[in-house]
């Protein structure tokens, strides 16, 4: 009998089965990996959605919000509560044909959506394809996402409303996912760290399960004295970004070589809330920076997260020197798209038209990042 990897096993659900499934894992271990392999290999018809104007960019496809055309209310998944949401909808026809070619829907940074979010997407599948007796209304939903990072967001008047409904505010607390659970896949191999001591302490604090040997290696680590060098290369972690970009400006303005600005290309609809990256990106030769987008070439010379140095600053983009690597990486401005779903009008089928883009070298300053990202 074959044994299927977890990556393996997803993709033949996803593409033999109609069985909806949870695609998780820890950071670094492949999942948008697979996102972006299954869209381009897939003969599905697909759309792609997310919760947040960034995290939709990064995954390309759309919001949630914007695609199912969502209150930013509250939503009650009673009779009323349903039938006031669909009275509500102002949803065009050609948004309606798309939603009704639908074959799979992907939730990319599903431990983001609130439960109700969950049931409201559910209650618009089954109204507008006219298949009320089915969960999504027949569409097979590929969730992605890892339930350990960012979690949903519910303001205290609004858990108020929907704790009369939920046992909690995370997607797998919606109505649709209680009676329906998906198929559970993690992929569990890290693609980022080499280290196998520091993936299994990081796995247990991850757990709330840290051994004594792991909160001694831990601890062996604690310098209450600690100031490094900044040839050391230690990255501040801060909770907020205004704080990590105040250091970032600090350290940069210590380096003494000269600025460069580079200004981000912006065209046709792109919100200024979904920009992946500054607009205007102000680098030095020196500075401590980190790619947030995955290599696009093969063999991949860089990935989201990963941290470098800027050695020289050219014409045609940035070089980079990455700690373990022989060889400088040269970056040059990436392209990031901002699409909706539209369908062909001759074949109906489910087509993405690309509205906005946004050009721009995909790093940031490092010196300090956020425990979120």
């Amino acid at each position: 009998m074959s044994y299927l990897s977890p990556y393996e096993c997803a993709k033949e659900f996803v593409t033999y089965t109609g069985r909806n499934i949870f695609i998780t894992g820890k950071a670094g271990t492949g999942k948008t990996t697979f996102l972006h392999r299954f869209r381009t290999e897939t003969t599905k018809q697909v759309a792609v959605v997310a919760p947040t104007g960034v995290a939709a960019i990064n995954a390309g496809g759309a919001t949630i919000h914007s695609f199912f055309q969502l209150p930013f209310t509250p939503f009650t998944p009673t009779p009323a509560g349903c039938e006031a949401l669909i009275a509500r909808m102002k949803m065009n026809s050609s948004r309606r044909r798309v939603i009704r070619e639908l074959e799979v829907l992907v939730i990319d940074e599903v431990s983001m959506v609130r439960a109700d979010v969950l049931d409201a997407i559910d209650t618009v599948l089954r109204s507008v394809r006219h298949r009320r007796s089915e969960p999504f209304g027949g569409v097979q939903v590929v969730f992605i996402g890892d339930v350990y990072q960012l979690s949903p967001v519910a303001k205290a008047d609004e858990w108020r409303i929907l704790s009369d409904y939920y046992r909690g505010i995370y997607f797998f607390h919606s109505r649709v996912i209680q009676e329906h659970p998906p198929v559970y896949v993690e992929f569990d191999k890290i693609f980022r760290q080499s280290d196998n001591l520091f993936i299994d302490v990081l796995n247990q604090v991850r757990n709330d399960s840290l051994s004594t040997e792991g909160l001694e290696l831990l601890q062996s680590r604690y310098d209450p004295h600690f100031n490094p060098t900044p040839e050391e290369n230690y990255i501040t972690l801060t909770t907020h970004n205004f704080s990590a970009d105040a250091i970032n400006s600090a350290e940069l303005e210590k380096i003494n070589t000269t600025a460069h600005s580079f200004h981000a290309v912006v065209k046709g609809e792109f919100p200024d809330n979904a920009f992946p990256v500054d607009r205007v990106l102000i680098l030095k030769e020196g500075a401590k920076v980190m790619f947030v987008k995955n290599d696009t070439e093969v063999p991949r010379r860089y990935f989201n997260g990963k941290i470098g140095t800027v050695t020289h600053i050219l014409e045609e983009g940035v070089t980079v020197q990455c700690p373990d690597d022989t060889e400088e990486i040269t970056v040059s401005p990436v392209l990031w798209e901002n699409i909706r779903y539209t369908t062909h009008s001759e074949t109906n089928t489910v087509e993405e038209e690309i509205i906005g883009t946004y050009k721009q070298i995909p790093l940031r300053l490092a010196w300090a990042i956020t425990i979120h990202k």
